[in-house]
């Protein structure tokens, strides 16, 4: 039976890669259908990803890809098919709304397994949609023992990605690390500026010309890990920074929605603090 796939190779780079690669698949009879390739000649690392159709074993195509690629090389044969997201929240409903409107019309590219949120805010929204709600207040605990609430709601789900949908808490390293470049944050400011909390009020109190969002994968430091995608929007001296803010939740919602089709769809490689997107 014909199917596809998503084939993503990252490793050294080295002569002859595309030439052996694209051998695999002739020698298989599979159909190239989109191909791109970029090599950071700084870092010497090579990417490609690589849609392919035809009849093929899946293990058996990601043997032969080994046998061909440096010993090092990470390698997915990826079949298309809709992930499983778990999402956070707090109290904001726009980055929240806009993914659980995407998921009702079949535009998401992916099931949403559950949300969670530290306030009860949200919970008639997302019932609204048929998808588990899980309030767990934050209250008296220590961060820890907040996060480890969350942990046993989430680990109970078979998940690709964690989203937070203005989930306004830091997360702890115990926390990032168990979720390694699984954890993606809209941020509310175009990094690296305006870190931290209240980043509108920065901008208004620096008189900026331009406001942002960013989404990007969570790491231990603070809204700074690989960034996935970005956005502005203009404003000018007329706008108090309520008013940025106002503006700036439109951003947010389209750049975390931006953001997520290319995860979800295979088309994002972490390359140290950075990515490379096809």
């Amino acid at each position: 039976m014909e199917k596809r796939a998503r084939v993503l190779i990252d490793c050294e780079d080295a002569k002859g890669l595309v030439y052996n690669i694209s051998k695999v698949f002739y020698e298989r009879d599979l159909n190239i259908d989109t191909n791109r390739e970029f090599v950071d000649k700084e870092k010497s690392k090579f990417f490609m990803r690589t849609v392919v159709s035809g009849n093929f074993d899946t293990q058996e195509l990601l043997k032969a890809l080994r046998l061909v690629a440096p010993k090092e090389a990470h390698i997915r044969v990826i079949e298309p098919k809709d992930k499983k997201i778990v999402i956070l929240a707090t109290k904001e409903s726009h980055a929240l709304g806009d993914i659980l409107i995407r998921h009702a019309a079949g535009e998401l590219g992916a099931s949403i397994a559950c949300v969670i949120a530290n306030h009860d805010t949200l919970r008639a929204l997302v019932e609204r949609f048929d998808i588990p709600f899980f309030y767990i207040p934050a209250n008296d605990l220590t961060r820890e023992a907040h996060e480890k609430k969350i942990r046993e709601c989430i680990d109970t789900y078979t998940f690709d990605y964690i989203v937070l949908a203005k989930y306004m808490r830091i997360l702890t390293p115990t926390f990032v690390k168990a979720y390694t470049e699984k954890i993606i944050n809209i941020h509310h400011s175009f990094l690296p500026a305006f870190i931290g909390a209240n980043p509108y009020k920065q901008a208004f109190d620096r008189g900026v010309k331009i406001i942002g969002a960013t989404a990007h994968y969570v790491t231990d430091d603070l809204d700074e890990g690989p960034i996935i995608a970005q956005d502005v929007i203009p404003v000018n001296h007329r706008f108090s920074w309520k008013d940025m803010q106002r503006a700036g939740r439109d951003g947010e919602k389209i750049v975390l929605s931006r953001a997520l089709d290319l995860v979800l769809h295979d088309r994002v490689f972490i390359n140290g603090n950075k990515t490379v997107i096809f």
